[in-house]
């Protein structure tokens, strides 16, 4: 009877991960402005399985074009590239990118940060062909989704996760925004909320990432932890979490945040007061993650930057010739 009522919990807890961690990357159901090239089920694994695939989302535009890649969440069990994509963000220059990857039931860690970095490496290959920066990708995920993020952000230079194809490419991007992923598998019940999921179970979805219980697999556990990774020349992250979360206990983001600033690498971190797994109302939340994007990815900055510079060299090319004038005999 105690079996049947631990496994009755144990599905509804999962049911509630899955749909939680979705709400964050509910599809958007918008028109898409005028001149919108939309490229769906991009293979960026060549006949790769069914879940390699991409949507890129391309406004119309003269000028070469930031990229913001959107990795969904579902506990590693679920979730879709329909279900994801900041959309809003072409209407402010950006493409958009969303993938799909590997779930826990059709191959266990690494193959999931294999994929993502597989997609990056595809995107990098063909941003002449889409008319994309490969100097300014940036990566946004929730829950799973922020988990895989950080490990991208982190683990650029892991080549154990370069399988597949552009290998001489890096995976490296220019910003990261992680939405409440877990990192430390292994700390997540010390710290879970009172009503919280429990982790230490063989079933939990952390379990089924890496093929075991997670307190019996303390190696693979690491290998999965974007901190393990962590070095001084990892791209900016933006953390956002709630402090009430019972499904990926906010600590999990103070161990990122420690350690990154630990390693000098440009962090912010914004703690959600009262909210819990994702469906955020807090204002400051979209705010903060496009303040972050448009620091790190705008082509803005960079053009203001080339014209300052081009405007003072025709000054002193200018004054040079005025100086020359001025020098020669009447």
């Amino acid at each position: 009877m105690k079996a049947q009522v631990v496994s009755v919990w144990l599905v509804l807890a999962l049911t509630t991960y899955v749909s939680l961690a979705q709400q964050q990357g509910s599809p958007v159901r918008r028109q898409l402005s005028k001149g919108t090239i939309v490229h769906r089920d991009l293979p960026y694994v060549s006949d790769g399985h069914e879940r390699q695939k991409l949507d890129l989302y391309l406004p119309k535009s003269d000028m070469k074009l930031p990229l913001i890649i959107r990795v969904h969440g579902g506990a590693w069990l679920e979730g879709s590239k329909e279900q994801t994509g900041p959309l809003d963000y072409l209407d402010e220059g950006y493409a958009v990118a969303s993938i799909n990857y590997r779930l826990s039931q059709h191959a266990i860690f690494p193959a999931q940060i294999q994929d993502c970095k597989a997609a990056v490496r595809y995107l990098l290959a063909n941003a002449r062909k889409y008319n994309l920066d490969p100097n300014h990708f940036g990566v946004w995920g929730a829950s799973a989704g922020g988990h895989l993020v950080a490990m991208l952000g982190t683990a650029s230079d892991v080549k154990e996760f370069d399988v597949g194809e552009h290998l001489t490419i890096s995976s490296r991007v220019q910003a990261v925004v992680d939405y409440f992923g877990p990192t430390d598998f292994l700390q997540m019940d010390e710290h879970r909320h009172p009503d919280g999921m429990i982790h230490n179970v063989p079933d939990s979805p952390e379990s089924q990432l890496i093929g075991g219980p997670i307190q019996e697999n303390k190696e693979k556990v690491a290998k999965a932890n974007p901190i393990t990774y962590v070095t001084k020349d990892d791209a900016p992250f933006l953390i956002i979490h709630g402090d009430v979360d019972p499904l990926v206990p906010h600590h999990q983001s103070e161990l990122l945040e420690a350690a990154l600033k630990k390693a000098g690498v440009p962090v912010s971190f914004y703690t959600v007061k009262g909210a819990g797994h994702g469906g955020f109302k807090d204002p400051n939340v979209p705010k903060l993650t496009k303040k972050f994007f448009d620091k790190h990815l705008r082509l803005l900055k960079n053009t203001v930057s080339f014209a300052f510079l081009h405007v003072l060299i025709s000054l002193v090319v200018f004054g040079a010739k005025i100086s020359s004038l001025a020098a020669k005999p009447p």
